[in-house]
């Protein structure tokens, strides 16, 4: 029961008394407390006058809850002063969470819960990529490409390989920037000769500068290696791709006909298709390495192509009614070209070792082509007195090959994310 002589209803504690005096204008006398910052944080309603700001009556959160009443029949306040979000109630949600601190000089953790209101202002889910490095521009997630750039980008192997292959392809273009010498030209009276001033590698059996002829036989090597690895690309992609995508018969018939291909000895099959040729140019050996070689990337083709055409972003095209070409174009070959440019790029350096091999048995590039398998098959029987003149295109060959095999492995180790 309430104290006559003392109008607040609160206990009283007589250690600590408050010192606060009474507010004659409140309801219950109890003293007001005072607003902690300098503007009120609640916005007013459209049906309620604005107060004084220099009037004493209590306004926002310091309103009384007798200055609330609760309408039953009134919708938006279910659930009286208590409930959240109805046009009564003292706990008014704020749409931005700076209204809920009042600017003030007081400093210290004020100022702190300041800090803290801006840094909720800003939008802490950014996207990021599997990896979490961080997203590409515009804030967007980076691509497979560009993810996988990214990681070439720091891969040392790939690095060295691309180097070097960019300097076989310059060189193999302009052969004129490391050496101006005829490889054609020879001279029988320096035949085996060693190194000398002007011709560091020697000399070979006919008398031709072995330096000039291993900076000339770039083109033809590289040449059938790039045209044949397109080749065999585009061919094993196109069957495999429709193969794998449509199946039923032609996914049958390409199946067949490809175990026939693989059954084919590579060498075997070039003596007997190059041995009744009789052109000198680099055509031939491309389409024999075509020929033989389109069956392992339409292999590879039609088993990307059959796992993502099983994805669910596939499916929903397909129940939002694109069409067959359509959903084949832009969603299925986007993403199941990846394993066709890995083994393709491994598969460029094995073409360029069996356009040596086969032009070191004699049915491949043929003389007046400079190659580096012909300045292989004529060194080989002078290996003994002459080991340079096999050590040098020898050598240059290994290292286009191993170049083109790096290349391929750090591009497999960038496109697949199992791998890293």
């Amino acid at each position: 029961m309430p104290d006559p002589q003392n109008p607040d209803p609160r206990p009283q504690d007589p250690q600590n008394p408050d010192p606060r005096p009474p507010d004659p204008q409140a309801p219950d006398g109890r003293p007001r407390r005072p607003h902690r910052g300098g503007r009120v944080s609640r916005s007013h309603r459209a049906d309620e006058p604005h107060a004084d700001p220099t009037s004493p009556e209590p306004q926002g959160h310091d309103r009384p809850p007798e200055d609330h009443p609760h309408d039953p029949a009134d919708p938006k306040d279910p659930g009286g002063i208590g409930t959240p979000g109805s046009p009564h109630s003292p706990y008014t949600p704020y749409d931005d969470p700076r209204e809920a601190i009042a600017p003030t000089g007081a400093g210290g953790a004020m100022d702190l819960a300041m800090s803290e209101a801006e840094t909720l202002d800003k939008r802490e889910t950014e996207p990021t990529t599997t990896d979490g490095a961080a997203p590409g521009p515009g804030g967007r997630p980076r691509s497979l490409w560009t993810d996988a750039w990214h990681q070439l980008r720091r891969n040392p192997v790939f690095l060295v390989s691309a180097l070097l292959i960019v300097f076989l392809v310059l060189i193999a273009i302009w052969p004129q920037i490391l050496t101006s010498t005829d490889p054609l030209r020879c001279d029988l009276a320096r035949s085996q000769q060693g190194a000398e001033p002007g011709h560091p590698f020697g000399f070979d059996t006919q008398g031709c500068d072995v330096y000039a002829r291993t900076v000339h036989g770039a083109r033809a090597s590289i040449t059938v290696g790039i045209t044949a690895t397109l080749g065999a690309a585009l061919l094993g992609s196109l069957l495999g791709g429709l193969a794998g995508f449509f199946g039923g018969w032609s996914d049958a018939l390409l199946s067949r006909t490809a175990d026939i291909f693989f059954g084919i000895p590579v060498v075997l099959g070039g003596l007997v298709f190059l041995s009744v040729v009789t052109s000198t140019t680099v055509w031939p050996v491309v389409g024999f390495i075509v020929l033989l070689g389109w069956p392992q990337l339409a292999r590879i083709a039609r088993g990307s192509v059959i796992t993502s055409k099983q994805h669910d972003y596939v499916q929903a095209a397909r129940s939002l009614g694109a069409s067959p070409a359509r959903i084949l174009l832009r969603h299925v070959a986007p993403n199941a070209v990846a394993p066709v440019i890995v083994v393709a790029t491994i598969a460029l350096g094995t073409y360029i070792a069996l356009e040596a091999t086969l032009s070191f048995l004699g049915v491949g590039l043929r003389p007046p082509t400079v190659s580096w398998g012909i300045d292989i098959s004529n060194a080989a029987p002078q290996i003994r007195n002459a080991p340079h003149m096999l050590l040098w295109p020898a050598g240059a060959l290994s290292i286009t090959v191993l170049a083109f095999i790096m290349l391929g492995d750090a591009v497999r180790d960038a496109l697949d994310p199992k791998l890293r």
